[in-house]
Parts: structure tokens; C-alpha cells; sequence
């Protein structure tokens, strides 16, 4: 037991622990997030190569991919332009001679010698009478590795200059070699039901498999553990912060509900129906509320928060409502508070711009309980915002919130139940792997049948086609909203004459279309990307006043505006003082302007698709059909193809999963702000099944063994909590270093 407690606390021993890991070799493993044995178990391999079919350099098929072991004739460093580094490596082995082509690696030239034998994994093409490849897997054959090129699978790991492929494939191995028989923390009875490998045959298998069918076993494994820790994460945090307060029971069934019922001009969907049953059975509960509204574009989701605002009036308790913009809480207040007034609940409106008497009114409306709704921004989140008797808090477009925000709304209320909505389509499995914590309802259905609209992609260089859409649009009377480039974009009408515009890396990280290893880069952030994105808005709007919408009304709408002008300017636009709104992403999330029926999304191709698809929620609102106008700034055709499948669905959930099917993992989870980086093996599409079953096991240790304080529970928290400690500390060295590209 001694042994197992030993292995089990080597894990979080530095890497200097591990033989032939000098202090200067840490340092070079840190910028990968490496710094304890646990990482260096954790850096699993990119991808394998499987060495047991190596053939001749004669016998490589032109097309194919193939593993060849040759020996170097010579390496020659070529520039043919100013700071482009090439080297050409010419390899024979006696039945021919490839070439083999690696771009800004320079050092090759130094350590590729005349004579030495090398295993190179690639494509093989054809080019200037040479068999040839391009960027393939390299490795040194020698007396420390031959027979891994003679054996069955070799893992690829992300190395660098200072720690090679041999080298870390070394460094990894003298971690398994400390595993010991480190304790399996993944509970027995869990293991048993899916027949899962134990913990240190697992992560051997992963890293050094026999064969691709025990790789399997192994990921399969260890995908599983990955999941079921984060969703046991979660659920502490959910758990931590409840507090010792008890929990709320709202009454479901109040003379405000039923009259808001009586007072509703349309019928609720099904969706919407089955979601307010949902809150209404989890606001009743003893327990505490905390439920995640997703909803795609247009399904009502404001009406089905509405319910829970009215049952907290019932129970005699105040609700906030906290929106990210001014536009959007001005349209809560527009739809929703006469309602409200109707129902016999009252109500107020709380922004930035709110003048100081009336800000003054409300507060001490809120503090002596007179009022049971508040409508409002960030505003709700100011200290001197204080409630009489807060019992319920929902949050608009959450992602558009940190968690410090979420959680001081929150704070507002002693163990008030929480609802929070997005429009963003996710996916169920990725959203248990986002929200494990909270319970889910989702609305799919659109509340009435609205007019056809009609979305399609224009190259860059028909971006006047689109204009035309507009242009035909405002002569008819109609609106149309002119979404600018991004930041640091030169596009944009203002540019149209320039041509095709040259790749620019922006203060936000985004390259183009791609990246560092040219996989597409999309964004995915619902902000309002300020700054550089406002001039060009200014720009763009005077350009297209000055010359394709000389005789119209053209405005201009951006997150630098102070909040009076961005009322005031909406104000226009919805009355039809302006006929076309040049805007940056502000107007992607609740805009309702019915007689907006054209838009143009200028570099459309560096958006995410949920993003665009919220985007062209904002036409087609009213009883005219829409057009969505999407111009690619690049000719690529996997870019192309992307945003083709707006052409071809409206379903925000469907572009939401061929979106995922695209994207690296560390683009769907990295960024998440409770820790589901720790997901290096996890693909949300693939392994939905494993997501689904971690989730529900999860749920039910938590109620069975945790709560039972069960020896078992102990150790496997003690694990998840040391899995995410580590990750915590790995992002704050990583952040003081400046981060890895």
C-alpha cells in the first residue's frame, strides 16, 4: 500500500525527477505546459505512425502516403525569397532517391549530415523528375531507436528544436517507468461496468501502443477519465457555491402566472412549453435552481424567461434580468414589461445610461422590495445595487459574461435559483461538457412561420452582386445592415478597389483563414470587437454614402458609441429614418427590426458559422422574405466549403455540429474559464456517447458516494482536485511566460 501511496505522489514531482532531465531541458518542456511528471504522462501523441509496413524508396507509390528509411546524400539551405527559409534533403537507398522538401527549419542543414540514416513518413509526390515529399514526419535512426523503425506504431509527440521527437519519446518513457503501481483513482465499480483498462496500462498503451487496436483501448480509457473528472469538477464548484443557505421554493401556480398566461397575444410552441414546465418543476423543488436555456435564433427564449420572472413575483421574492447590451434590455422592457403590468407585476429598467434621479428611484425601489422585476446591463452588477428579497437572477447571452460577473449577479440574491440563456446552438454533448453543473432545456422550434429567407456566398470579387441585393432592397423600401470587417481588416467597400488583400495577424490572435499549421481559425467570441473594428466601421459608412448608397440614409453603429448614441441610432433605424446600418457584431444578438430584410457580412469566412447564423437572425424578422449576403475574402475552397452549409440549412444546431467537426479541440474548449482544458483527448462529435454516460455517472456518484463520504469518493476527488490544481497552475506559469505559439 506504501508503493502504490508513493507512485500515486510522484505523480505531481517536478521533471527534473526524471533521469537525463537537466534543469535547462525542464525549462524547454515548459513551454509546452510541462513541468510535472503528471504533464509529461498528460502530452500525449499528436499523432502514429505505423512503421511495420516500410518500404523501398523504389517502392513508394506516387499518391500515397509511405514510411521510408534512407540515408542522406546531402541537405542544402535555399532562399528563394527575402526571409523564407527551405531545405532540401536528398535521401537514397540504393533503389532510388527522394527529395525531401521542410520549410523554415534552417538548423536541419547542421544536424541532417551526409551519411546519416533518417525515417521520413509523408505523401509522396511527384515534381522535376524527383519523387518528392513535402514537411513529412522526420526521425533520426541510431543505436537508441532502430528497432522502434522496425516495429509496429511510433507516437508522434509535440516537440521542438530542444526537445526532438527521440528526445521526448525518451523523457516519456522514463516517466511510465516511475508509474509504478501508482493507484488507479477511476472507481472500481465504474471501471467494471465499461471494462476499462487500469490507469498505468492505459497510459503506457497511449503512448507506446503495440498496435493501433490497444491505442484504442487505451484513448478509450482515458477519454472516459478526462470527462467524468471534469463533470465531477463541475459539480463540486456547483455544489461549493450554493453555500449554507437553504434553498428557495417558488410557488409555480400564482395569480401572476395565470394572468400572464391570459395575457399572452400567441400560443406557446412545444419547446416553449416543455422548457417552462422544466423551470417551473425545478423553481418548485427544494433545491437550488441552476438551468441552462439553449435556444436557437428566433425560438422565444425571452417568453420562457418571462414565466420565471412572474413566478418569483408570486412568491413574493424580486428577479434581475441582465442583458450584455442596452439595445437588448431596451427590448425586454419593450416586449416584456407590459406584460408585466398587466400580470400586476411591477417592474424597472436599470442601464448606464439611466439618469441619476431615476437610477436613484429604482434603487431604493429594489432595496424596499416595490420592485419585482429589473431589467438591466452591468449596471445590476454596481455595489449600491442591493435587494430586498432577491430569489431568482437570469443572464442573457451568457458567454458574453465572465465568470466574476456571472457569479457577483448571483451574489445579489442568497441562494436565489439562476437562469441563463444563449442563442448560440450547441450541441447536447458539448454542452454537458460546457454546463455539466446545470440542467439543460433546449427550443428548436420557431414560434410562428416566417417568410423565406435566403442566404448565399459571393467570392470576394462579386462582392458587388451582393451590394446589388442591398441596393434593390432600399428601393423597394426596404432596410439592410452592412456587418464590417474585422480587426484589423483593410476590406470592406472602402477597399474594393484595391484587390485582394494580404493575411494579417491582429491584436486578438486571428491570421487570416489560417493557422499556425493551417487549420482554419474562426471566431467564435460574441463580443463586439472594438477598437480598429470602429474606424473601419467609420470608414466603411462613409465610403458607402459617398458612393453605392449616394441616395439613401446609410448609418453607423459600433460598441465605441456611448450608449445615447447607440439608442438613439437603433431608434432611426427601427423608425426608417436610416435605410442602411453599417454595424460591427453589436447588432448580432436581439436587433428586431422587421423591416430589415438584406444583410452583408463582409470577410464572412473568418466568422464562426454559429456566429453567422445569429447574425442572420437579425433579417427576415417581419413579414417580408430575408437575404443573407456572406463575402468571402479568400478563394479557399475548404473556407468556401465552410460557409456553403449556410446555403444549405437554417438549423443553428446542425451548422453548429459541421462547425465543431471542423475545429481543433483547444478552439471548442481551451478557452473556457472552469478548466475544460483538460480535455486532450476528448472530441466533443466523436465521442458524444462517452460525454452522455461520464455525465450521468457522474450525476449519480455525486448523489450516492460522494454524498455518502465514502473512502473510494475521497480518493477519486482528491485525484480530480489535484488534476485541476495542476491545470490551474500550468495556465498561470504559461501566462507568465507569454504563453506558447
Amino acid at each position: 500500500m506504501s508503493d502504490r501511496l508513493a507512485a500515486t505522489l510522484a505523480l505531481d514531482a517536478p521533471v527534473t525527477s526524471i533521469p537525463g532531465v537537466s534543469s535547462g531541458r525542464a525549462a524547454a518542456l515548459s513551454r509546452f505546459g510541462v513541468t510535472t511528471i503528471r504533464d509529461v504522462l498528460a502530452h500525449y501523441p499528436k499523432r502514429y505512425l505505423d512503421m511495420s509496413n516500410i518500404c523501398t524508396i523504389g517502392q513508394a507509390r506516387i499518391g500515397e502516403n509511405a514510411t521510408i528509411v534512407a540515408t542522406v546524400h546531402e541537405a542544402v539551405l535555399k532562399r528563394p525569397k527575402p526571409k523564407f527559409d527551405l531545405v532540401e534533403v536528398t535521401l537514397v537507398d540504393g533503389t532510388g532517391t527522394l527529395i525531401v522538401t521542410f520549410f523554415k527549419q534552417p538548423w536541419l542543414v547542421k544536424t541532417l549530415t551526409p551519411g546519416m540514416r533518417v525515417s521520413v513518413a509523408g505523401k509522396v509526390e511527384f515534381n522535376y523528375g524527383f519523387l518528392r515529399m513535402t514537411m513529412p514526419f522526420l526521425d533520426k535512426v541510431d543505436g537508441d531507436n532502430v528497432e522502434e523503425v522496425t516495429g509496429q506504431v511510433i507516437p508522434v509527440h509535440a516537440a521542438s528544436e530542444k526537445v526532438p521527437q527521440g528526445q521526448m519519446r525518451r523523457i516519456v518513457r522514463g516517466a511510465l517507468s516511475q508509474l509504478g503501481r501508482v493507484y488507479d483513482s477511476l472507481p472500481a465499480s465504474l471501471r467494471a461496468k465499461y471494462r476499462l483498462m487500469p490507469r498505468a496500462e492505459a497510459l503506457r498503451a497511449i503512448h507506446f501502443p503495440v498496435d493501433m487496436a490497444e491505442q484504442a483501448q487505451a484513448r478509450r480509457r482515458l477519454v472516459y477519465e478526462e470527462v467524468l473528472a471534469l463533470e465531477m469538477h463541475l459539480m463540486q464548484q456547483a455544489q461549493a457555491e450554493l453555500g449554507d443557505a437553504p434553498p428557495r421554493t417558488h410557488a409555480v401556480d400564482g395569480p401572476a402566472r395565470r394572468a400572464f398566461e391570459e395575457h399572452l397575444p400567441f400560443s406557446l410552441t412545444g419547446d416553449q412549453q416543455c422548457a417552462v414546465a422544466d423551470i417551473s418543476q425545478r423553481m418548485a423543488a427544494p433545491e437550488r435552481m441552476r438551468h441552462m436555456l439553449l435556444g436557437d435564433v428566433g425560438t422565444g427564449k425571452t417568453m420562457v424567461a418571462a414565466f420565471a420572472l412572474v413566478m418569483a413575483a408570486d412568491s413574493g421574492e424580486q428577479a434581475l434580468m441582465m442583458g450584455p447590451t442596452e439595445v437588448l434590455v431596451d427590448q425586454y422592457a419593450q416586449g416584456l414589461g407590459p406584460l408585466l403590468e398587466k400580470s400586476g407585476v411591477t417592474w424597472a429598467k436599470l442601464t448606464g445610461s439611466t439618469p441619476a434621479s431615476e437610477r436613484e428611484a429604482i434603487l431604493e425601489g429594489l432595496a424596499l422590495g416595490s420592485i419585482s422585476v429589473c431589467f438591466g446591463t452591468h449596471a445590476l452588477l454596481v455595489d449600491d445595487v442591493v435587494c430586498h428579497n432577491c430569489g431568482l437572477v437570469i443572464i442573457d447571452e451568457e458567454q458574453r459574461f465572465g465568470v466574476d460577473q456571472r457569479e457577483a449577479l448571483m451574489a445579489k440574491g442568497a441562494a436565489c435559483d439562476v437562469l441563463e440563456m444563449t442563442a448560440t446552438p450547441i450541441p447536447r454533448t458539448l454542452a454537458l461538457a460546457l454546463y455539466g453543473s446545470m440542467t439543460q432545456s433546449y427550443l428548436r422550434e420557431i414560434p410562428f412561420e416566417r417568410p423565406p429567407r435566403t442566404t448565399k456566398v459571393y467570392g470576394f470579387r462579386e462582392r458587388g452582386r451582393a451590394y446589388d441585393v442591398a441596393l434593390e432592397a432600399c428601393k423597394r423600401g426596404e432596410q439592410a445592415y452592412i456587418v464590417c470587417p474585422l480587426v484589423g481588416s483593410q476590406g470592406g467597400a472602402a477597399a474594393q478597389a484595391s484587390g485582394p488583400r494580404p493575411k494579417e495577424r491582429s491584436r486578438f490572435g486571428y491570421s487570416g483563414t489560417a493557422g499556425e499549421q493551417g487549420e482554419p481559425v474562426y471566431i467564435d467570441s460574441f463580443d463586439d470587437f472594438s477598437g480598429d473594428d470602429s474606424k473601419a466601421a467609420e470608414a466603411q459608412a462613409k465610403f458607402l454614402q459617398a458612393k453605392t448608397f449616394s441616395a439613401y440614409r446609410v448609418g453607423l453603429l459600433h460598441g465605441r458609441m456611448k450608449a445615447a448614441a447607440k439608442r438613439e441610432v437603433m431608434e432611426r433605424f427601427r423608425a426608417g429614418e436610416i435605410d442602411v446600418l453599417v454595424s460591427t457584431t453589436v447588432i448580432e444578438v436581439g436587433v428586431d427590426v422587421p423591416n430589415a430584410t438584406v444583410m452583408i457580412v463582409e470577410d464572412a469566412d473568418k466568422f464562426g458559422l454559429s456566429q453567422l447564423h445569429q447574425l442572420r437572425g437579425r433579417v427576415g424578422r417581419g413579414e417580408k422574405p430575408g437575404f443573407m449576403c456572406l463575402i468571402s475574402a479568400t478563394g479557399d475552397k475548404a473556407a468556401c466549403e465552410r460557409l456553403s452549409a449556410m446555403e444549405k440549412t437554417e438549423d443553428g444546431f446542425k451548422l453548429a455540429e459541421y462547425d465543431l467537426s471542423l475545429r481543433r479541440e483547444g478552439d471548442i474548449l481551451g478557452n473556457r474559464q472552469h478548466g475544460a482544458s483538460v480535455l486532450k483527448l476528448v472530441n466533443v462529435v466523436r465521442d458524444g456517447a462517452v460525454i452522455e454516460a461520464a455525465h450521468a455517472d457522474a450525476r449519480e456518484y455525486m448523489e450516492t458516494q460522494v454524498r455518502a463520504n465514502t473512502l473510494e469518493s475521497k480518493l477519486y476527488l482528491r485525484e480530480v482536485d489535484a488534476v485541476f490544481s495542476a491545470e490551474a497552475q500550468r495556465k498561470t506559469h504559461t501566462a507568465k511566460k507569454g504563453g506558447v505559439r
